[in-house]
């Protein structure tokens, strides 16, 4: 489905057979009643246990905007799919309750959600709105290896923010890309050594898995931190 005026996505980032997508989760009403309608009865029933109206906004928003693109994608009607969830909670999407080649992730933070979907097996993406209001030291010390640790220790300011919401965002994607969630600590692995110099992209291997790469991506704009990462073929 092409966006138009009426619709709450828009095409972001194409680069290396992904398409990321920007879902605008900004308060509107008509828009989460029609993006309801959209859901199957899981998802409306998932979205009604949802405790916070920014919580649900959230979900009902990207999970429709996710339904209608890789209908789309897939060249099928969108009551066809359903979703199921791997060993650690990474959803995948099944067609006509059978899983497809096609990978996607998705993140939100704020008034941003990102989407990505390619036919990589494995991809995450995440979003960050910058806050400042946080102990960015203290939270360091517990996600961040040396080599990053020291990196935000000698910045302050915005500058200290930028560093930190821009090394989570990509740590966050790798994490979600692997899909064994919090299993693995952040702090077990650093980001490639370029990339905390600046380098806007660069190839990754898990400490555990040095026989598999990884391509990652810093997406960082000024509204919000945010990067891709996916698993190369061998």
């Amino acid at each position: 489905m092409v966006p138009t005026e009426n619709t709450w996505w828009t095409p972001w980032r194409e680069m290396d057979g992904a398409v990321v997508l920007h879902v605008d989760l900004a308060p509107d009403a008509g828009r989460e009643a029609w993006a309801d309608s959209v859901l199957d009865v899981s998802e409306k029933g998932r979205s009604r246990r949802f405790r916070s109206v920014r919580a649900r906004r959230e979900f009902v928003l990207c999970r429709a905007a996710l339904r209608i693109n890789l209908a789309e994608r897939l060249g099928c009607s969108r009551g066809r799919l359903s979703f199921g969830l791997l060993e650690h909670g990474k959803p995948y999407v099944r067609l006509a309750g059978r899983p497809v080649d096609i990978a996607f992730n998705v993140s939100h933070s704020g008034r941003h959600g990102l989407i990505a979907i390619t036919s990589e097996a494995c991809v995450g993406v995440d979003v960050e709105e910058r806050a400042s209001r946080r102990d960015l030291d203290g939270i360091g010390s517990l996600v961040y290896g040396p080599e990053e640790r020291r990196l935000l220790g000698t910045a302050s300011g915005r500058k200290k923010v930028q560093i930190f919401y821009r090394l989570w965002s990509m740590k966050e994607a790798l994490i979600k890309a692997l899909g064994t969630g919090f299993s693995l600590s952040p702090s077990g692995f650093e980001v490639p050594r370029a990339m905390l110099h600046g380098e806007r992209s660069g190839t990754f291997r898990f400490p555990h898995l040095p026989s598999q790469s990884w391509r990652i991506l810093d997406l960082g704009e000024p509204r919000f931190a945010a990067a891709l990462a996916y698993r190369l073929s061998s």
